[in-house]
């Protein structure tokens, strides 16, 4: 990929993304901008990777044609009002601020320079990531396809709707939380059957492994995948039949319904406030 690639945060997603790039061979060490207001943070992986290490925000995006955002939420408006004087339109700024819409950075910003919207999930600390993207309006397909270039690094993209992305952030940010939470659960009920948790707790993780690693490489509907399992009278089917009794779905509905409703309320709060 042509031109210089700029990361303001430095946290585990913008370190991920760098190891990512440098990986898969998109932007060599020496084509990649680094900043964070975390020196030592900042000296470490300039150290680690052969990064550029900048002494501030704007020396990232004066020097980058593409310029990840990758800051907490809470502190993106300050980065935002910093740097607006030097952006160029014919830059790219992707944004990995979770809850912070586009409409928000491009008023900040003042001008025409294509935006586009991501959401990574933490599996993409080891390269198994799904992200969603979404484009601004100024943002054009050959800008998508550097997004897509960029995020696939570490794992894989879809594209949706900027309107999705609450939900997205439910179903894959949150996502990882309430699978881990459910394996918990899993460990749990077999440590209370009297198996010793480190067995249980590997029969679990690889159980989960396996089963999704199926149902991405088959090409079968995740019903097909789970008839396949389930003999009638057999233990499956006894066990399925306790989860539609107590309500599965609709518990795992509530759930997807109150993460997206909070996406929605903390973008509120991050915009207004």
């Amino acid at each position: 990929m042509e031109g210089q690639i700029g990361f303001i945060g430095l946290g585990n997603m913008g370190s991920a993304l760098i190891r990512g790039v440098i990986c898969a061979g998109l932007f060599s060490s020496q084509e990649i901008l680094g900043s964070d207001k975390d020196v030592t943070k900042l000296k470490a992986l300039s150290q680690e990777t052969g990064i550029r290490a900048c002494e501030g925000n704007k020396e990232v995006v004066e020097g980058a044609r593409v310029v990840i955002i990758a800051v907490k939420p809470q502190d993106i408006r300050a980065v935002l009002v910093e740097v607006k004087e030097v952006v160029k339109e014919d830059q790219v700024f992707i944004s990995i601020a979770a809850g912070i819409p586009l409409g928000f950075i491009q008023q900040i910003l003042g001008q025409k320079v294509p935006l586009i919207r991501a959401m990574p999930n933490t599996p993409a600390l080891i390269g198994k990531g799904i992200t969603a993207l979404a484009v601004g309006q100024h943002a054009t397909q050959n800008h998508l396809i550097v997004a897509k270039k960029i995020f696939d690094a570490v794992g894989s993209t879809v594209v949706v709707e900027e309107a999705m992305m609450d939900l997205v952030t439910a179903l894959s940010g949150s996502g990882p939380g309430f699978v881990f939470r459910i394996m918990e659960a899993f460990v749990d009920a077999g440590v209370r059957e009297g198996m010793d948790r480190e067995t249980a707790l590997r029969l679990v993780v690889d159980t989960f492994f396996g089963a999704s690693a199926l149902s991405r490489e088959s090409r079968e509907p995740l019903a097909s995948l789970r008839e396949k399992v389930t003999s009638p009278g057999g233990t499956t089917a006894a066990g399925l039949k306790v989860m539609e009794e107590m309500g599965l779905e609709d518990l795992i509905y509530k759930v997807i319904e109150r993460a997206t409703s909070r996406s929605k309320e903390l973008g509120r709060q991050l915009v207004q406030g």
